[in-house]
């Protein structure tokens, strides 16, 4: 099983990926995997045989690339501040975070290959971020986290109403909030300010169009 080991996590990724930048943060070097990768298309009983969740990781999906492009455009938000990156994925927020100057960064998600994706792209990127993989929506947000950044986390109907109901409590709490979403069917459409809206290249092997309108919105 190739997720048995941190070793075998980042060697299945290097063979599996290729350093490129993604379009719309072109100043970013990612481990990302070609449209036409194999790993995407295979079945998830063959992912499971070999202990490969579905590779989100090996994409950047058009909401984390457009709130990975706002934060890098407007570093105030993060600068000198302890930030969560909730559903990292490849970590592409959370490099961004950290190269806008954020103080801290933790990026969460329970796929451990993000931990091995995380790590690999933010070496390419000359940054550091912390990562874990344990379930935060379990507890309530921690006091710490001053902004909290999440991309693409409204496509399953129970998730996105969990992941809404901990991001309102972080809210609550005094945190920052700040969401990446190309319309996805389980966003919101209450409570929510639009901070910027961007036209993110994207490929119709991933999402239903060649560009996606993605927008970044700050929980009010």
């Amino acid at each position: 099983m190739i997720a048995q080991t941190l070793e075998g996590r980042r060697a299945f990724i290097l063979e599996n990926t290729r350093r490129q930048s993604p379009p719309h943060t072109p100043e970013l070097t990612l481990h990302l995997a070609d449209e036409i990768t194999p790993i995407w298309r295979m079945t998830e009983e063959a992912l499971a045989e070999i202990g490969l969740p579905p590779p989100f990781w090996a994409f950047a999906w058009a909401g984390g690339q457009a709130l990975s492009r706002y934060v890098l455009d407007h570093p105030e938000t993060v600068a000198g501040r302890a930030v969560i990156d909730f559903a990292s994925g490849s970590g592409i927020v959370a490099i961004a975070a950290r190269v806008a100057g954020a103080g801290r960064v933790l990026a969460a998600d329970i796929d451990p290959f993000c931990g091995a994706a995380l790590a690999l792209n933010a070496e390419a990127n000359g940054v550091t971020a912390e990562f874990t993989g344990e379930d935060l929506l379990e507890a309530s947000p921690p006091a710490w986290a001053q902004v909290i950044l999440a991309g693409d986390i409204c496509y399953e109907k129970p998730l996105a109403a969990r992941v809404m109901a901990w991001l309102g409590e972080a809210r609550a709490a005094g945190a920052t909030v700040l969401i990446g979403d190309p319309g996805r069917s389980y966003f919101p459409r209450e409570g929510l300010v639009k901070l910027a809206e961007y036209q993110v290249p994207t490929t119709r092997e991933l999402e239903d169009m060649e560009v996606k309108k993605t927008a970044v919105w700050a929980l009010s």
